[in-house]
């Protein structure tokens, strides 16, 4: 039979003051950090903000209870890494996604909420038309209104011009002010405070500025109906409605049909489900040069990474070539290329293929009688963004060969000399096998880094030259993410948000796939 021996509880030491000094100052920081982000939650649910409110307080509450307590003490190195993927990974991609379902656009941006408040806000001109001089000097103002309908001129109170709202109420003046009246310059350059004088006449009515020398009265344009969704034009009697197929308010007739080109802006953001993607399938006008443009970006980024890897590998192998003397100096001109700025490189060769003052072209027509038109001739646009392409990228290959052909161990090269090997025999029998393996991840990131590069196409062709005959505009040379560039920010009908972001979202499932089949073929060429 075994005995338990009780270990006697060690007495607990008092509190080191040092550390009670420190928990008390992480804790008044934690205080201070959770009443800032709860003001800002609130003035955001205020604002109507209701997605970054919630993100805000799930991040910030998440972030208070881990460093707080002491039984989530090893998640608060964790935290910061998970923040930083949700915010820029996550939820920027979920955010595209969400946009893909929706109309949003240049005139389709705001809530339906804030798009009714705009229109409300909007009035028109309607009674009383008066002159109006401005009395007095800086800081001692008066308005003087000449009402000729009644016979009388009226005059307000003393006020300064501050640009802040402000309501006057007009008196009919019984005596001369005795002040002088203002020029016009001063007038002008006051417009901006004076639009924001609203006079309040005798019988009630409110006149605002309407010119540099007139006062006129106001309405509101729209009134909104007992049923707080539709508005009535006061002006010429017009009803509208919301239409959600549309996202605009739309005018009706008597029968309740919608009128066609009757439509008030800014439209309102509504979701729309699969239309943008489907526009993309079904509409021939994107749907064809959105076929052209993913395949020109597949076989771009494929002859990038083949011609980089390729030229780097064989001047790797030349500046490591024993008997060669000078290597130092080949090395750093060869590497130069990749120390200039890509952008100053791709404005340089902008300039250099020139049509017409080009030194290339000028080159060529004297030794060949040729001037290639590189910027209106598709397939010459091709190939000068790859020759540009190839020239900023071997630099890179050819630094990763230098290093993989120094583990390659010299005995391999040896055994094959005595076997009576060329260099030909030595370069795809041992060093292209041997460097191929170790390239591969890296020949991957090449692959979808060229299958993004916007900068490249945006600085040299700016996507031209120009597709014809589609909905969207489109170049022959424009990558697929110079071209929802293009949709989002260019587009003839207005800034198409939605369908931007629809490209955006069957790119990224494509750049996946395209991502998981290199990784699946590394991995078996890897094995084998």
């Amino acid at each position: 039979m075994q005995l338990s021996v009780a270990h006697p509880t060690p007495p607990r030491l008092p509190q080191n003051q040092k550390w009670w000094r420190s928990a008390m100052f992480t804790r008044s920081l934690l205080g201070l950090v959770a009443v800032l982000n709860g003001y800002l939650i609130v003035q955001m649910y205020a604002q109507r903000e209701y997605l970054f409110a919630m993100l805000t307080l799930l991040l910030v509450g998440t972030g208070l209870y881990l460093f707080a307590s002491r039984k989530a003490y090893s998640w608060r190195y964790v935290y910061p890494g998970l923040v930083g993927m949700g915010l820029f990974v996550l939820f920027p991609l979920f955010c595209t996604i969400g946009i893909a379902f929706t109309n949003f656009s240049a005139v389709h941006q705001l809530s339906f909420e804030r798009a009714q408040t705009v229109l409300l806000q909007r009035q028109f001109q309607s009674g009383n038309t008066v002159n109006f001089n401005l009395l007095g000097s800086d800081g001692h103002w008066q308005l003087q209104l000449q009402d000729d309908a009644h016979q009388q001129v009226l005059l307000s109170a003393p006020f300064a011009l501050d640009k802040q709202p402000q309501r006057l109420t007009m008196v009919p003046q019984t005596a001369d002010a005795g002040l002088s009246k203002a020029p016009l310059k001063v007038i002008t350059k006051n417009r901006q405070a004076l639009g924001q004088l609203t006079a309040v006449m005798p019988d009630g009515s409110e006149l605002v500025m309407s010119s540099l020398r007139e006062f006129s009265g106001i309405k509101p344009l729209y009134n909104l109906q007992s049923d707080g969704r539709g508005l009535l034009n006061n002006q010429t009697g017009v009803l509208y409605l919301p239409n959600n197929a549309t996202g605009f308010y739309q005018a009706v007739d008597a029968k309740g049909q919608w009128v066609n080109d009757a439509r008030l802006s800014p439209g309102y953001t509504v979701n729309i489900g699969w239309a943008n993607f489907l526009r993309v399938l079904q509409d021939k006008g994107i749907q064809q040069p959105f076929i052209k443009i993913f395949i020109w970006t597949v076989l771009f980024a494929s002859l990038t990474v083949l011609f980089t890897l390729a030229v780097g590998m064989v001047l790797a192998c030349l500046v490591q070539w024993q008997p060669l003397k000078g290597k130092a100096v080949y090395r750093l001109l060869l590497i130069l290329p990749y120390a200039v700025p890509g952008f100053i490189s791709i404005l340089i060769f902008k300039g250099l293929f020139n049509q017409s003052f080009g030194e290339i072209n000028m080159l060529l027509q004297q030794m060949f009688g040729i001037k290639p038109e590189w910027f209106t001739n598709p397939m010459l646009a091709k190939a000068m963004i790859l020759i540009v392409n190839v020239w900023l990228g071997y630099p890179y290959m050819m630094i990763l060969c230098m290093g993989l052909l120094k583990a390659i161990p010299d005995d391999l090269y040896e055994a094959s000399a005595l076997d009576g090997a060329t260099p030909g025999q030595n370069f795809f029998r041992i060093t292209l096998p041997l460097l191929i393996k170790p390239l591969t991840p890296l020949l991957i990131a090449c692959f979808a880094f060229n299958f993004n590069n916007f900068v490249l196409i945006q600085l040299l062709t700016n996507g031209g030259p120009n597709m014809l005959g589609t909905s969207t505009p489109a170049g022959n040379t424009d990558l697929l993410v110079s071209y929802t560039y293009r949709i989002a920010f260019e587009g003839s009908g207005g800034q198409d948000f939605g369908l931007a972001a629809a490209i955006a979202t069957l790119i990224f499932l494509l750049v996946g796939a395209l991502a998981v089949l290199n990784l699946k073929a590394s991995k078996l060429s890897v094995e084998q």
